[in-house]
């Protein structure tokens, strides 16, 4: 097994972090990393904003529902869809952009977005540092549109906390293999059985560790899952300019 496939396997979320700066060539290759990975049709329609300001990033914590490790580490990075740029590019030619009306867009989009946190996540760990990706920048995008300064037709999909590691965290287990790996067709026999099997596992990593907070899977997901749980997403979208109507 090579290191790039060594470093993948050890992913983890790191929440403690050293207030060290992050040396300007560092945070320039972890940037670029995002800014050479592929895009639908080369579209380019993610932008990165750098937050480094200790309020903002306070600012940030807050908005995401009270993560502390945002505030702690000394970079947070914003993965913004950014159709503002594309449509700039369209003007030019003479042209109207749509894609921001159809659910393809978002789509297409949300992928990008994953490929350019992932490609930042990988450089970033390669280099030395901790990473800890935040979805819930979302859960209140209007206050990170105007933190950001973000024109229409740009969203703030997810960020990135990203510093040097005062105390690593331990890896948390995965469902087991057969739930995620499907040969030809999707299997569903063996499902209920992984999930089963993974409450367990994840109920005795949290013992672990002594989170007395912490929740098999199953129950954690459904804290989730049965509720629209970032519910501003929507409103905020559209009035940005994505309407979703195709």
């Amino acid at each position: 097994m090579n290191e790039t496939v060594r470093l993948l396997h050890s992913h983890r979320s790191e929440r403690k972090y050293k207030s060290d700066p992050i040396p300007e060539p560092i945070l320039d290759a972890i940037i670029q990393s995002a800014h050479l990975a592929p895009s639908s049709i080369n579209s380019q329609q993610i932008s990165v904003v750098v937050v480094r300001n200790a309020e903002n990033r306070k600012q940030i914590a807050k908005i995401a529902g009270g993560q502390p490790w945002i505030a702690q580490a000394p970079v947070f990075l914003a993965v913004v869809l950014d159709l503002y740029k594309t449509r700039l590019g369209l003007e030019k030619v003479g042209a109207i952009q749509q894609t921001q009306h159809s659910v393809e867009g978002l789509i297409a989009a949300a992928t990008d977005a994953g490929i350019a946190l992932e490609a930042m996540m990988i450089a970033a760990r390669s280099l030395g540092l901790g990473i800890v990706p935040i979805g819930g920048i979302r859960r209140d995008p209007e206050k990170m549109v105007e933190l950001l300064g973000l024109p229409e037709y740009c969203f703030p999909l997810v960020g990135m906390a990203v510093g040097y590691v005062a105390e690593p965290a331990i890896q948390k287990p995965r469902l087991p293999m057969e739930s995620f790996r499907h040969e030809e067709r999707y299997q569903t026999e063996k499902l209920r059985a992984a999930i089963d099997a993974y409450d367990t596992t994840l109920a005795e990593y949290w013992k672990s560790t002594a989170r007395a907070d912490g929740l098999p899977w199953s129950e954690n997901t459904a804290q989730s899952y049965t509720t629209v749980y970032f519910p501003k997403v929507k409103p905020v979208a559209a009035a940005q300019g994505f309407t979703c109507e195709d």
